[in-house]
């Protein structure tokens, strides 16, 4: 058994307070890990305000965790006691279906996620199968790499999927925690890179990320200096927006990919799509293989999230910083002293 303190949501919309709660024995699969810094994504925000009707309470957000391995099961092979890792929006999967064989464990259908039905990282300590604690690269800042394991493989996964080019073309819509991590990962791909923001004021900002070109959505004229020339467009916004004025940049055969969680329903014509076999996309997250992969990319370009960081016991604050819309880019807890 091992006793965890955290900070917890006792309601929706309510503020976070100190919670204890007791992990039971370890099973042979698991690891228990000592947090030291855990990222804050939206998802936490969404998670809180039961946004998506799966909150349950009490409710310890946090699944952008970094820490040190303290404990192994006696069936893990690959971590030992001391090892750094990282911990994202999933925690375990069943690693015997089809998909899971496939190398496709982020689309399991019995996937544990780290915050639903289950305790988070905003606490000292979290558990999570072995799968799941992805070994951090030598040398990497471990207080900047949290905001990677949700917010980087939700979009670095997309980028390797859909098979981007380094001479594609391509746009980022919406950029705040994770178009800011969009626009480096594209640019050190080699793409040009478009970004579209209704944040004029952030335009250097952008600029100096990496994005070649900045276009200011609030004057829907402005998307037509791109009309038909985007390879592949990222939306990382969680509203509904004109989306054929973004078809409408797209080139033949180009894909409008969303990893933001739009609510509502997108109003679509087939046509739109018909006429230049263009393609519209989802995903969530990515593999463990994919997620070590984009840490390596991560090192070898020297690519991090842009982070503000707060001490946990100041959780609460950091939430209203990144409800406000404050937040640039990311908000990173320090939990180990």
């Amino acid at each position: 058994m091992r006793q965890v303190n955290a900070y917890a949501a006792f309601e929706s919309k309510g503020s976070l307070k100190p919670f204890q709660y007791q992990l039971p024995e370890l099973s042979p699969e698991q690891v228990d890990i000592r947090v030291l810094y855990c990222g804050i994504c939206h998802s936490d925000l969404s998670m809180v305000n039961n946004e998506w009707r799966t909150s349950q309470f009490p409710l310890v957000p946090g699944h952008e965790i970094v820490g040190e391995v303290v404990a192994v099961g006696s069936g893990v092979k690959n971590l030992q006691v001391g090892n750094k890792v990282g911990l994202g929006w999933f925690s375990a999967s069943c690693m015997h279906c089809h998909t899971c064989m496939d190398g496709d464990h982020h689309l399991c259908g019995s996937a544990e996620q780290t915050i639903i039905g289950r305790h988070g990282g905003f606490a000292d300590y979290v558990r999570a199968h072995w799968s799941w604690a992805i070994t951090l690269p030598e040398g990497i800042d471990l207080a900047k790499a949290g905001p990677l394991l949700c917010g980087g493989i939700t979009v670095f996964y997309p980028i390797v999927a859909s098979e981007v080019s380094p001479v594609d073309k391509v746009g980022v819509i919406g950029i705040g925690g994770l178009g800011h991590l969009a626009i480096k990962f594209l640019k050190h791909w080699g793409c040009e890179v478009v970004a579209f923001t209704t944040s004029a004021d952030k335009n250097e900002q952008i600029k100096a990320m990496g994005a070649h070109q900045v276009i200011n959505t609030k004057d829907p004229k402005s998307l037509a200096a791109v009309k038909g020339q985007l390879k592949f467009i990222l939306n990382t916004t969680n509203v509904n927006l004109d989306w054929r004025l973004y078809l409408n940049c797209l080139t033949t055969k180009g894909k409008l990919h969303h990893v933001g969680a739009v609510l509502e329903p997108m109003p679509i014509q087939a046509m739109t799509l018909v006429g230049g076999e263009k393609s519209i996309g989802g995903s969530p997250l990515g593999s463990p293989a994919t997620t070590q992969t984009m840490l390596e990319f991560c090192m070898r370009h020297q690519i991090y999230p842009t982070v503000e960081e707060f001490p946990l016991a100041k959780v609460n604050e950091a939430l209203a910083h990144l409800e406000a819309g404050k937040a640039r880019y990311r908000i990173v807890l320090r939990v180990a002293e």
